[in-house]
């Protein structure tokens, strides 16, 4: 379970003051798909680094498992993070390793022997179904291929939770599907906890349970995605409705041209 208490945060500047987080309050079930949506700037990626923190908030608590993180020291902290898996936009990857090497930099980081790191890494490749990528650089995969390796690498340490900061946004639709369906098959058979960041409405629909909504730093709604879909309570929620139901709307228009040219 993840618990989040009165969480702040505030970016400083010489001459502004932006406060990014605004008393955040969450709790998250053990086990299940979470997502968080907002628009640019509404406070989601400051959230997700908060949990992890990787940005440290001003104030606040968080509790993941039996842990609280905020009360952590940084030698703690190191030994926590090796349960919380990230996967991020961009993947993140080293260009100068293979897909092997990718994965297996976080076990070498955390002092596995070389006996133990063959063996985990060829288990997680084949998990994401990226074998024949083994000696494969990334200028030599696709997007999607990239991101495997990126998610090959958050599990490399069998973490507990599994962060994904706006996984899908660099992807295309179909690339994005079978992303979300990987992500879906982790949560069964791992049984991981993953908090899933996005701008996509259709992307939570798609992997979600849950969801909470957030704007300006605040989250303005909580609740099963598909009431938050069909029943929206702040304005938000419905914006990012009525964008997607004119998306909806155009792509079918267009395949209605199509059928007719």
């Amino acid at each position: 379970m993840i618990v989040v208490q009165h969480l702040n945060k505030t970016y400083h500047t010489a001459s502004t003051r932006t406060k990014a987080l605004d008393d955040i309050n969450l709790q998250i079930e053990k086990g299940e798909i979470f997502g968080i949506i907002g628009f640019s700037g509404a406070g989601k990626s400051s959230l997700i680094r908060c949990l992890n923190r990787l940005e440290e908030p001003d104030s606040g608590k968080i509790i993941i498992g039996n842990k609280v993180i905020t009360d952590l020291d940084k030698k703690e902290l190191r030994e926590a993070r090796r349960k919380i898996g990230m996967i991020f936009q961009q993947f993140n990857l080293l260009d100068a390793r293979t897909v092997f090497q990718n994965v297996a930099f976080p076990l070498e980081a955390a002092g596995l022997p070389k006996t133990k790191i063959k063996p985990r890494v060829d288990e997680i490749l084949e998990l994401v179904q990226l074998s024949d990528k083994a000696d494969a650089y990334p200028e030599q995969l696709s997007g999607g291929q990239k991101q495997r390796v990126g998610i090959a690498r958050a599990l490399a340490n069998e973490p507990d939770v599994l962060l994904c900061d706006e996984a899908t946004s660099a992807l295309d639709p179909l690339t994005t599907f079978a992303i979300l369906e990987l992500l879906q098959e982790i949560n069964r058979k791992l049984k991981l906890t993953i908090v899933f960041i996005t701008h996509e409405i259709d992307v939570l629909q798609h992997i979600c349970g849950r969801m909470a909504v957030i704007e300006h730093g605040k989250i303005v709604e909580t609740g099963l995605v598909d009431k938050i879909f069909l029943e929206p309570e702040s304005e938000t929620s419905r914006s990012f409705i009525r964008i997607i139901q004119g998306y909806q709307s155009k792509r079918s228009l267009t395949q209605k041209v199509g059928a007719l040219v």
